[in-house]
């Protein structure tokens, strides 16, 4: 059976951020570090390469695959920040991701430019509502 390939590891997460190229992509990215870790009350830790995640969940499929994931997380990508975990709370309440303000969703993902093009106040309850369904 596979396995997760994206885990828990020991790497550092102020590394990480701190090799981000772009300026305003890193200061975005260590804002948005802060509000998950304000919202969710865990610390971040890096899960695989890339992903800065909060928190951990494990899962289970009906075809029998399990793991563990974090509960919310995000990556700095090419073109995008993608934030992981919100896929659920944002189906379930999609007049509140209508407030969220210049994003793209796909795949349990919401993917933004900058986060000056959201409403923090709306993803941060977004955040608050995903981490407060897997406690």
């Amino acid at each position: 059976m596979k396995t997760n390939k994206t885990k828990v590891t020991e790497a550092s997460v102020e590394a990480h951020l701190a090799a981000i190229p772009d300026e305003s992509r890193r200061k975005d990215c260590r804002d948005l570090a802060a509000l998950m870790a304000n919202t969710t009350k865990e610390k971040p830790t890096m899960w695989g390469s890339s992903i800065i995640g909060f928190g951990s969940r494990h899962y289970k499929y009906e075809s029998g695959r399990e793991g563990d994931i974090c509960v919310v997380g995000f990556a700095s990508r090419k073109s995008d920040i993608v934030i992981y975990g919100l896929g659920a709370i944002a189906a379930e309440q999609p007049a509140l991701l209508s407030g969220l303000g210049k994003h793209r969703s796909g795949k349990g993902c919401l993917y933004i430019n900058a986060l000056s093009e959201i409403d923090p106040k709306v993803l941060q309850r977004l955040v608050a509502g995903a981490a407060a369904g897997h406690r």
